[in-house]
This record gives C-alpha cells, sequence and structure tokens, in this order.
C-alpha cells in the first residue's frame, strides 16, 4: 500500500497510508490560534489519528485517520479540550444573546457589579467576596475547562495563562480583580468569536444556496428529488425564481440567470439553448428545461466552496513569521513574570507587590492578537473575494498578489476579445457602404472567422444576392453580383489570379503597418476596397489597465505567439510592454526571467492554454474560470468572471489585506512591547492588563474584518 509523509505538530513526520480516511468538522468557540493548536494535540492523542490539523481562521479541524476512528470520537476529543462542534448544514447561528458562553459572561459581569457595588457600600466582606467568586465561577467554567485541557495536552495558552493570572490574584485577596479578569477576557473572547464566525458563516453560505430538492424529468414526468441524486445527463425543470442545483446545459426555453453568487457579476445573463447555467444561479423570468453536466457535490459552486474553505486554513508567510515569533516571545515573557514574582522578594522586596506584578506581565505574556493578526485577515480577504468572484487559493497567493510589481498578461482572449473585428474599410472604387455590402454579400456562405467579422459590420443592411457562389479555402470567395463578378480574400488569392494591386499598395501597407489582417474586394480588373481586420481589445481593457496601475503594478507586459505588428498595435492601444512570436515555452521563460528579475511576477491568462506560465509564475491568475476545471485547478487566484477589471479588484483587495496584516502586526507588536515595559513598575494592573490584550485583540479582529464587510467593486 502506498505511503506518503505528512508533517505534524511540533515537526518530525508520520507515515500515512494512502487509503487513510479524512474527517473535516467545523470547530466552534476557538477565539486564537493556541485554542487551534490545543485542540490539535487532543484530537491527535487518539489512538488510530495519524495527523490532525486544526485552522482557527477558517474553524476548521481536518483529521486523517483509521478506519476504526469514528466521527464521534473526533468529536468528543473536541469538546474535551473545550471546544464545540457546529452541527452539519445548520442554516444560521444562535442570535449572540442566546450562545451559552455569553450568557455565563452576562451573568459573570451582574456578578461582578453586585460584588463591586457592594464592596462600595461596606458591605459585609464575606458577601462581596462570595459574590466575585460566583462571577469567577460563572464566567471562567469555559476558560477553566480549556486551560486543564491545555495542560493535559502540555501546551500552554492564553487560557492556561489568565487562569494562572485569576488564581494568584484570589491567592493575595485580590478577588474584586480576578473576577474582572475574567468578565473581561470572557466578553472578549465571545465577542471576537461571534465576529470571526460571522464572516466564517459568510462563505459557508454559499454552498448552501443549491437548493435541497430539484424537478426532474422521468419517465416522461416531473418528480420532486434530492438534489444529490440528480445524474449527468438527467434533464431538469427549473422556474422562475428557482435556483440552479447543478452545472448544466440548457435545452429548451430562454430566460435571464443570476450569477452573482459565483462570478460576482450583478448584471442578470441571458441564457437559452445552448447555454450554459451554473450551480447557485438565480433563474430569471423564464422556465427553463437543463441537462445537467455535473453532480450537484461535483457542481461548481461546491467546489468554488470547498476550495474557498481549504484556502482559508493554509497559512500565509506572514502568519507563519508571526507563529515562530510567539514560540519565542511567550516563553521569554513568562519566565520574565516567574523571575518578577521571585526574585524581588528573594532580595528583601514585597511578596505581595511584587507577585502582582509577575501576574500581570504574565497577562501580558499571552501573544493572542498578535497571533490572530494576520489569519483574521487572510479569513476575510479570502472571503471578500469568493463574494466578488475571485477564488484566492490560499494566504500564501493573497500576500503574493498584495506585494505585485510586474505583471505578465497573455493576449489573446485576455486584453482581446479573441475575435477579429472589421478596424478599417478604404474604398478604392464607389464608396465605402457599398463596400462592406458587396464584401458582405460575398462571405455570407463562408464559415471563416474574417468572413464573420465583416458580415458583423455590414449589420442589419440588406444583401444583394449572389450567383455562382464559389469558395476557395484559405483564400476567400468569389462569385456574381448584380451582373459583375467579385473576388474575395487576402491578398495572395489576388497574386494567384494574376490580378494587380498596384492600386491597393498605399492602403495594404497602412493595413499592415497598423498590425491588422488585410482582406481585398475586387473584380476582374484590379481592386475595389482594403479591407483591415484585427482581433478587438476588450472594452473594459483600458480601464483596467489604468486600475493596475493604481493599485501599485509598475510593469505590464503582455506575452503573445502573434506576429509583431498585431501584437504592437494592441499593446499601443493600452499602452504596455509587449513581446511577439513567443512560443509556449517562451512564454515560460519570459515569467521566470521576470520573477528572477523583480523577485515576484504575476502572470494572467485562460488558465488552460496558458498553463504552464501560470505555473511558473509567483502567483498565477485565470480568467472566466467559472465552470472550468482545469483554471479552477492550475491557478492560484481563479477569475469567475470574463472580465479584466476584476484581475484590478483582485490585485486591489490583496493590497488592502497586505497593508491590514501590517497594521495588525505593528499595533500589536507595539501595545505588547509597550505593557511588558511597564507592567514590572507597576504601572498596569491585572484588569488593565486583560483589557489591553482583548482590546488590541478584539481591535485587530475587526481591523482585518473590515475587508470582508467593505463595499464590492468590480
Amino acid at each position: 500500500m502506498g505511503r506518503r509523509e505528512l508533517p505534524v505538530l511540533g515537526g518530525g513526520g508520520v507515515s500515512v497510508p494512502a487509503g487513510a480516511r479524512r474527517t473535516v468538522l467545523r470547530v466552534e468557540g476557538m477565539d486564537c490560534a493556541a485554542c487551534a493548536a490545543s485542540v490539535e494535540r487532543s484530537v491527535g492523542r487518539l489512538p488510530g489519528v495519524y495527523r490532525a490539523t486544526v485552522s482557527f481562521a477558517a474553524g476548521r479541524l481536518e483529521a486523517e485517520h483509521e478506519a476504526s476512528v469514528s466521527r464521534e470520537a473526533l468529536e468528543g476529543a473536541v469538546r474535551e479540550a473545550g471546544y464545540g462542534v457546529a452541527v452539519p448544514r445548520r442554516e444560521e447561528r444562535e442570535p449572540l444573546w442566546r450562545e451559552r458562553r455569553v450568557v455565563l459572561t452576562g451573568v459573570a459581569a451582574l456578578l461582578f457589579a453586585a460584588g463591586a457595588a457592594l464592596q462600595l457600600a461596606g458591605g459585609p466582606g464575606v458577601a462581596w467576596i462570595s459574590l466575585y467568586a460566583a462571577a469567577i465561577a460563572a464566567g471562567g467554567v469555559p476558560i477553566f475547562r480549556a486551560a486543564f485541557a491545555a495542560l493535559r495536552s502540555r501546551h500552554m495558552d492564553m487560557n492556561v495563562l489568565m487562569s494562572t493570572a485569576v488564581v494568584g490574584a484570589v491567592g493575595i485577596g485580590a478577588w474584586g480583580e480576578a473576577a474582572l479578569v475574567v468578565v473581561l477576557f470572557a466578553a472578549g473572547g465571545a465577542l471576537q468569536v461571534y465576529a470571526v464566525e460571522r464572516t466564517r458563516g459568510a462563505v459557508r453560505a454559499l454552498a448552501r444556496l443549491v437548493p435541497e430538492e430539484v424537478t426532474v424529468l422521468r419517465g416522461g414526468m416531473e418528480l420532486r428529488v434530492p438534489a444529490g441524486e440528480v445524474a449527468v445527463g438527467e434533464v431538469l425543470v427549473v422556474r422562475p425564481g428557482e435556483r440552479f442545483a447543478v452545472d448544466g446545459e440548457v435545452l429548451e426555453g430562454r430566460t435571464t440567470v443570476d450569477e452573482s453568487p459565483v462570478t460576482g457579476e450583478s448584471a442578470p445573463v441571458e441564457k437559452g439553448p445552448g447555454g450554459a447555467v451554473l450551480s447557485g444561479s438565480l433563474n430569471g423570468a423564464g422556465a427553463v428545461l437543463v441537462r445537467a453536466v455535473r453532480r450537484a457535490e461535483d457542481s461548481t459552486l461546491q467546489r468554488i466552496s470547498r476550495l474557498v474553505e481549504e484556502a482559508q486554513a493554509g497559512k500565509a508567510p506572514a502568519e507563519r513569521f508571526v507563529d515562530r515569533f510567539a514560540r519565542v516571545y511567550t516563553p521569554l515573557v513568562v519566565a520574565g513574570a516567574f523571575a518578577v514574582a521571585a526574585v524581588p522578594p528573594l532580595l528583601g522586596g514585597d511578596f505581595g507587590t511584587w507577585f502582582y506584578r509577575g501576574l500581570a506581565l504574565l497577562v501580558v505574556a499571552c501573544p493572542c492578537s498578535l497571533v490572530i493578526s494576520t489569519p483574521v485577515t487572510i479569513v476575510s480577504g479570502i472571503g471578500a473575494a469568493a463574494r466578488r468572484g475571485v477564488l484566492v487559493k490560499g494566504g500564501e497567493a493573497l500576500e503574493a498578489a498584495g506585494n505585485l510589481r510586474a505583471l505578465l498578461l497573455d493576449k489573446t482572449g485576455t486584453l482581446t476579445e479573441g475575435r477579429p473585428v472589421l478596424e478599417r474599410v478604404v474604398a478604392l472604387a464607389g464608396d465605402r457602404e457599398e463596400a462592406v455590402v458587396l464584401a458582405a454579400a460575398l462571405e455570407r456562405r463562408s464559415e471563416h472567422p474574417l468572413a464573420h467579422a465583416i458580415l458583423s459590420a455590414a449589420g442589419e443592411r440588406e444583401l444583394p444576392e449572389v450567383a455562382g457562389f464559389r469558395s476557395i479555402p484559405g483564400r476567400g470567395a468569389e462569385g456574381e453580383v448584380r451582373g459583375r463578378r467579385y473576388l474575395v480574400g487576402s491578398p495572395a488569392l489576388f497574386a494567384e489570379r494574376g490580378i494587380p494591386l498596384e492600386a491597393a499598395g498605399p492602403a495594404l501597407r497602412e493595413v499592415e503597418r497598423m498590425g491588422e489582417t488585410p482582406v481585398v474586394l475586387g473584380d476582374g480588373e484590379g481592386p475595389v476596397a482594403v479591407f483591415g481586420l484585427a482581433d478587438a481589445v476588450r472594452p473594459e481593457a483600458p480601464e483596467a489597465i489604468r486600475a493596475l496601475r493604481e493599485a501599485g503594478v509598475e510593469e505590464i507586459v503582455m506575452l503573445t505567439g502573434d506576429a509583431e505588428a498585431p501584437a504592437r498595435r494592441v499593446a499601443d492601444l493600452l499602452d504596455i510592454d509587449y513581446r511577439a512570436r513567443l512560443l509556449p515555452e517562451e512564454k515560460v521563460a519570459a515569467v521566470r526571467e521576470h520573477v528572477e528579475r523583480r523577485g515576484a511576477a504575476g502572470m494572467a491568462g485562460d488558465g488552460v492554454n496558458d498553463a504552464p506560465a501560470l505555473a511558473a509564475a509567483t502567483v498565477g491568475f485565470a480568467m472566466g474560470a467559472a465552470g472550468s476545471d482545469v483554471a479552477l485547478e492550475v491557478a492560484d487566484v481563479a477569475l469567475m468572471r470574463d472580465d479584466l477589471r476584476s484581475l484590478a479588484g483582485a490585485v486591489r483587495l490583496s493590497r488592502a489585506a497586505e497593508r491590514t496584516i501590517k497594521q495588525n502586526i505593528f499595533a500589536s507588536i507595539l501595545i505588547k512591547g509597550l505593557f511588558v515595559a511597564l507592567a514590572p513598575f507597576g504601572f498596569v494592573t491585572l484588569w488593565l492588563a486583560v483589557l489591553a490584550d482583548m482590546g488590541t485583540s478584539i481591535g485587530v479582529t475587526l481591523n482585518g474584518l473590515r475587508l470582508f464587510s467593505g463595499r464590492r467593486r468590480p
């Protein structure tokens, strides 16, 4: 049986059978990365568990284990660590005020307030001490339970530090401060958990957009069946106002579809026979018959939802740096706290005073705000991107996109529409309108893309009849119009027929100079008109290029296999650099060259033809990835909507995430450093240390979540 090496907590490796079972649970109640580590250790101790990985940011436990390990055993280990397990398919969270943790915190706050009032009023000591003790018991239950589980796992987390501070305060008779520490810590933790869970829940809600039941045609009858039972090839009836449960193809009917849950595009998209529809999209005013092309669990929306959750669970480079810093910071400060509490009394200092200062420093040792400063921003950024139709596959990709200074773009289908349009008409005899009509009449029966461009330019004009039509493969077409024989095609066709093109020389040179493809209309005597056709630049491309430059991308380069002239034409229109006549392997080399020279470079393409170049870039962007399996797999950032502006939006959002991460880390280190410096000198009380710790934690959390709650931009 095949085996693979997987990392485990604390280093080393464990041999995991390739056929090991994998279970994913949603963990509730975690308010810092240290909580995640406690859950990892608790689950990892179970016999038969090969590996357990918990992401605080995503609220997600992934365990690989033997078949004998049940889901219930894994859930029991999570609860033993002091945390909850979410119920599958729960539609929405309980209101904040009904959650057990919040209720206990509220009770603790009332008991503390009653004790403080009684103490200030000069009441009997036993009465207000009892109220403080009750407050500590009510608010501290989840804290003490989590601390006990952490100690059993030989792990020192914030719950252990806070519990130690509370017990120490009680030991020196500071009942009021001990109770206030519990209330502040519990309240801050509850608010933090609720804020992060709102973001997690909003992303998970993507998957719940798919209806649980659908209407299918079986044996000529309409039947209601669970969405999960729909097989590929079955025909579904989707009525106005219903959501599509699977990816499919419209067989019959016309409608408009709101695809915003998948692509972020708010404008309804018209769909008719042959049109592709995506799961989670909302049907408009028309009823349609749809043939399923994927099962519900393999649909685009479900795959996006899974990929987003997996991406949120990954660690970004900044997060790994913070974790390394915290592993050094916490033991040093804890050792400092014990030194402050023990050394001065040995030298004659007052034990109570220095013990209290040591407790304050112990609270400051908790690195919670620093450790969560990055993951909450990553979760928020990836979630915000998903709501805009951009799938960012991990914190590393989000950070890389936020640091880009150079971006390379494929030409055809990315900067251009990938179809020719008529750019110029030079009439050599007669007028331009007549030349377009004549050429369109001859091209009417042709299937060549250039012919379609001329026909599109003719629009609704009435075209004359063509007698004796003959298609000339690879060259053009000929026929008789109004009693006169005409040819339309490449200059090579006229050369083969011996028809002189001297009169068209200046026009042909201008067309070629502008990077356009020449098409000549003529008769037996010579040319009548010259047409210049070119790949149409996307209408949104100039705006997107401006937005990318405004976002801080300094170098934008177009890569194409096209000839020099058409490449230069597009580059000049967009005011960007270009490299032409590139073979696929030369595109990859160009990307690697920019990565080496710039340190980081992005590449944007369709995710299929450009897969090797995307893989060579620091971060690869796949355009129009909705419904594309290949694009979803190969890209670091998959843009569901085929719109260049979403590329600029992805870079802009990544820049904002990068700024927020730096702000959070700077604020956390500054505040922690200040309180570490002040605590040994008696300037920091226990409650102030807790308030600073939880206040900073809540502050960095809310700052990170601003990305998710911000206004949508394309």
